[in-house]
């Protein structure tokens, strides 16, 4: 199958390889599994839905407020209960520790028959005082004529939802119609919006679906609590749209409730101008934006990334005599971070403040992610020690962003620690947590540690969602392995997920690694057609298909639109720019984009900062780098092992060459892992100049370290050995390599024969590939000849 086939979106592709357990992996991930290793299935997936409620409390949401709908409350109206229904409440209450199956009801039930007005009432009280299994009791003692049953099952199915017992709640519903019970809309929309208050999105939505294609017609209660479903679920914009445009058509006018959940809708695709739509909109129907519009529309810029009309909205919204909360401020706050604008963010802090509003938990974890992002890691510690030191508890968002920090950082031991403190203070890891175990991982390149921590997330109950199933893409493609990325993309399709911007944007950035620009650009047209819209992520993947595709034209072309303003900016694009241009060795264009970058008031992150210094390492432009340096120093960066690996290139091309490993000594004092980039630049540095012994001692450091030697590291010693006429030890390092697994390339043979033909020893030079079949069974005919052809060229 050809690869373009292969990432037409819905990719058909091959089953997903099933993960292989890896027993290497160590307690860090069984350290996870705290308590789910003895429990059943059934066991796990109540854990998970009960954990799935408390990440829905824990988490920074707007409420978006009551509805208008007249019909709202008419089967549910309450009314003073009569002395005999008082003291039958009375009498169940009573028996607050009993279960229901042990107590003999009928002598309390059976006088309600005759008063039906009292049914519903203590129905209600029951759920009220959750004393659900009374609550059932109560409705399975009435009669299927009795009056008050169409009006009971709507309050017993919302009973039920609200105690978490929404699959018996959808079996009691399902029993009433089998037994020819008639089933209103305001039992659907009760169990419909169960569903979605417990994460059951997909089964909301196939049930909103059941119920019109039994003939029973949704009510402006039901479409609010679809869309809303719809937010959640991160559907396309064009579905939510339709089903507004299908409310309309059935007569159904939208509320306010209705525009606030359309609003909110539009966080997670960024569609900030959607939103700005909906707004003008809210004013032409008549309706005046509440609190919660305004809140919604600030979190909508702040996912967006655009601060100044963030702020704009906050004017507005004072103007209307709205007060600021810890939301609208939490939510500006955000709009800042993400924007790289973390003074900013910290002044709207301060502001809080002093208007006597106090930062939350959110507060402080936005800006502690945002420093984190930015790179500034002392910063962000500073946040998280303040947070502590004014006396507000962290939760699992505070504690994921911690462990994100140091996982990314490669500091392993710190981000156990973080594990360590989630236990003290009596949390527990959420699908985040796993989420972004997998990213560290995948980041890091460990694709049997992604594959290990994906299987223990399932064994500890935690089903796999969208944001898994994006996190999985990114983390295999990272790792290098495009088919088990594209084959958990069609893992997520079967599962029933529907993709998104976050999806597409995985996927972009996986075929950006390969360079395969072409399939990139018809995935990005696919989403122009109405599928997803495309943000500053998903054209910064072109750019960097482009550049690992070597299409410096095109990526170049792109450019021009950007700067002329033809295509919307703001600080990502103009970031990736500094990037891709930087790796592809385009100094003056680097430059360009970095200065752009300060010229339109962003503030460079730790990746700018590093494509600036490695452009100008490589360069050698010393004076440049250390400029880089400084500015990362006096702004509060932490250096990365990027940012050292950068400065170990600098010097080891220079008569400093002794300084690229005493950087290194400086990482591992610093508590970081160097990987085999900065073992094999220090190799080099010695090697080139001749220090075949220090040279060797790196080598030695390098595997104590468990890191594997690759064609890299050895082609160093080959080809320092052979430049030095030390021909036999230079066939003593290829030999050693393939007995250690490692296949040489091309430029393994090719700085031998070079060298022979430059010391006129064209004669060894044959001899070399006309034994080298001895030397390296596997190499090739084609080898052998393409080595020979370079011979007869260096020597005619």
């Amino acid at each position: 199958m050809e690869m373009v086939e292969k990432v037409a979106l819905p990719l058909l592709l091959p089953n997903p390889p099933s993960p292989k357990s890896n027993p290497a992996i160590n307690s860090l991930i069984h350290e996870l599994n705290w308590n789910s290793t003895s429990q059943s299935q059934s066991q796990s997936q109540s854990q998970s839905q009960s954990q799935s409620q408390s990440q829905s409390q824990t988490r920074h949401r707007i409420t978006l407020g009551k509805s208008s709908d007249p019909n709202r409350g008419k089967p549910w109206s309450s009314e003073r209960l009569s002395p005999l229904g008082q003291q039958t409440l009375n009498s169940l209450l009573s028996h607050s520790n009993s279960n229901s199956n042990d107590l003999d009801l009928d002598p309390l039930l059976r006088p309600l028959l005759d008063h039906p007005s009292d049914v519903l009432p203590i129905m209600k009280a029951l759920g009220f005082n959750n004393k659900p299994h009374l609550a059932l009791a109560l409705f399975h003692s009435l009669p299927k004529t009795h009056p008050s049953l169409p009006s009971a099952i709507p309050v017993i199915i919302k009973i039920l939802g609200k105690a978490g017992r929404v699959s018996s709640a959808a079996s009691l519903l399902l029993s009433l119609q089998n037994d020819g019970v008639p089933i209103d809309v305001y039992a659907y929309t009760c169990l419909i919006n169960a569903y979605s208050s417990c994460g059951r999105y997909r089964d909301a939505v196939n049930l909103f679906d059941k119920m019109q294609h039994d003939g029973c017609t949704p009510t402006l209660i039901t479409y609010n609590v679809v869309l809303n479903v719809y937010g959640k679920m991160g559907m396309p914009w064009s579905s939510v749209t339709n089903l507004v445009h299908t409310m309309k058509s059935r007569g159904v006018s939208p509320d306010l409730y209705t525009y606030n959940t359309l609003i909110s809708c539009c966080r997670r695709g960024s569609l900030y101008q959607e939103a700005v739509h909906l707004f003008n909109q809210i004013k032409l129907d008549g309706f005046t934006p509440d609190k919660v519009t305004y809140n919604v529309m600030l979190d909508v810029f702040g996912k967006s990334r655009r601060p100044a009309e963030a702020m704009q909205v906050l004017r507005e919204m004072e103007a209307d005599g709205f007060s600021p909360t810890t939301v609208t401020y939490n939510s500006l706050i955000s709009a800042y971070a993400k924007g790289g604008l973390l003074e900013e963010a910290l002044d709207l802090k301060t502001q809080m403040l002093g208007r006597g509003i106090q930062p939350d938990v959110f507060t402080y974890t936005t800006l502690l992610s945002g420093f984190e992002k930015a790179g500034k890691d002392d910063f962000a510690i500073q946040v998280f020690q303040e947070m502590r030191a004014v006396g507000c508890k962290p939760n699992i968002c505070t504690f994921n962003a911690l462990i994100k920090m140091h996982g990314n950082r490669g500091k392993f031991a710190e981000m156990m620690k973080v594990f360590d403190e989630i236990r003290v203070c009596n949390c527990s890891p959420d699908i985040v947590t796993w989420n972004t175990l997998l990213a560290v991982f995948g980041q890091n390149g460990m694709d049997s540690q992604v594959s290990g921590i994906f299987k223990e997330m399932k064994r500890a109950g935690f089903l796999p969602e969208r944001d898994t199933f994006n996190t999985l893409i990114s983390a295999y493609s990272r790792c290098g392995s495009f088919d088990q990325a594209m084959a958990v993309y069609k893992s997520m399709l079967e599962a029933g997920v529907v993709p998104d911007l976050s999806t597409y944007n995985a996927v972009l950035a996986a075929l950006a690694r390969g360079g395969l620009w072409e399939q990139s650009e018809k995935v990005l047209a696919e989403m122009k057609d109405g599928r997803c819209k495309p943000n500053d992520l998903s054209y910064s993947s072109l750019l960097h298909a482009y550049a690992n595709g070597k299409e410096i034209e095109r990526m170049n072309a792109f450019a021009a639109e950007i700067y002329s303003g033809s295509i919307e900016t703001h600080d990502v694009l103009l970031k990736t720019l500094v990037l891709v241009n930087s790796k592809s060795d385009l100094l003056m264009e680097t430059e360009r984009a970095f200065l752009e970058l300060r010229r339109r008031g962003f503030s460079p992150d730790i990746t700018t900062l590093n494509a600036m210094l490695s452009i100008y390492g490589r360069k050698q432009m010393v004076a440049k780098a250390n400029e880089i340096l400084n500015f990362m120093h006096e702004r509060g960066f932490t250096p990365s092992l990027t940012t050292y690996n950068s400065l170990m290139y600098m010097y080891s091309r220079s008569e400093k060459f002794q300084k690229s490993e005493e950087i290194l000594r400086e990482v591992l004092e610093k508590g970081m892992k160097p990987d085999r980039i900065s073992y094999n630049t220090v190799i080099y540095a010695y090697c080139r100049n001749g220090r075949m012994k220090e040279a060797s001692r790196i080598f030695s450091e390098m595997k104590e370290a468990a890191l594997v030697p690759d064609v890299v590291t050895y082609n160093t010693f080959i080809a320092t050995y052979a430049a030095d006429s030390m021909f036999l030890e230079a066939i003593d390092v290829v030999r050693y390599m393939i007995k250690q697994g490692c296949k040489p390339d091309q430029n393994t043979y090719n700085s031998i024969v070079d060298w022979y033909c430059k010391l006129s020893r064209q004669n060894d030079a044959n001899s070399f590939v006309k034994n080298l079949g001895n030397l390296d069974p596997h190499v090739s005919k084609e080898e052998e000849n393409r080595l020979i052809e370079r011979i007869e060229k260096m020597w005619p």
